[in-house]
């Protein structure tokens, strides 16, 4: 489940952004955005994707009890706002920055289809963006619907294992170096920062996981 968030390891934002262009450079801008600004409402027109140059966004939705639902927590090099490329014209989420300073690289959907047109290696690799970035969704769903707490933060784990972790040559474990906070974490697996806390105190006293601020360890016995 390469990202929600880089396929292939690939930056998106060092491969899409317009100042890569020649054509578009000279009339493109960065938008900049301070912690809990909003970058686009659901019911906002979609004519635009976007790239985070530095920050973090969060992408999520309201239900109609107020409750908010979060769907990712995208970081440097990631693209949102992208089922306007597939003709989506009102956006159907919020995109949120986290961050204490966020900027973003916005792409009008024209010059997106431009790109794409003119480049064929290029739209073959957006496409396949678009196929794991809809799957990861999907199985995020499905373990927030259908899986307890402790699973889902299991399964959360793997993922970041694929996208961030590297093994420790002395122990054998599997070091996670990511870049999201206890409470990001919590709202991507559908429970609250105490319980997910709990849950990893519970975790680490099992010798299945390790954690501090910087990072996450999967215990070699266990992974």
């Amino acid at each position: 489940m390469k990202n929600f968030w880089f396929f292939d390891n690939v930056n998106l934002f060092n491969l899409l952004c317009p100042h890569k262009f020649k054509e578009y450079k000279e009339c493109h801008t960065f938008d900049l955005y301070k912690k809990s600004d909003y970058i686009y409402f659901t019911e906002d027109v979609a004519n635009k994707i976007f790239l985070i140059e530095k920050g973090k966004v969060k992408m999520g939705y309201y239900t109609e009890e107020g409750e908010e639902v979060v769907n990712a927590i995208l970081t440097k090099g990631e693209l949102f706002g992208e089922k306007a490329i597939l003709g989506e014209e009102k956006r159907e989420e919020f995109a949120q920055s986290i961050d204490a300073t966020t900027s973003i690289c916005p792409i009008g959907v024209d010059t997106m289809h431009d790109l794409m047109r003119d480049n064929k290696n290029f739209s073959l690799k957006i496409y396949k963006f678009l196929g794991l970035r809809f799957k990861k969704l999907e199985r995020r769903l499905q373990l927030i619907l259908f899986k307890d707490t402790r699973t889902r933060f299991l399964e959360f784990t793997k993922e970041l294992c694929e996208e961030y972790s590297y093994e420790c040559e002395k122990t054998g474990d599997k070091v996670i170096v990511h870049p999201y906070t206890q409470k990001d974490i919590a709202s991507l697996i559908g429970t609250s920062r105490s319980n997910l806390n709990v849950l990893m105190n519970e975790l680490k006293q099992e010798n299945i996981i390790n954690f501090n601020r910087k990072e996450l360890r999967i215990l070699e016995k266990s992974a």
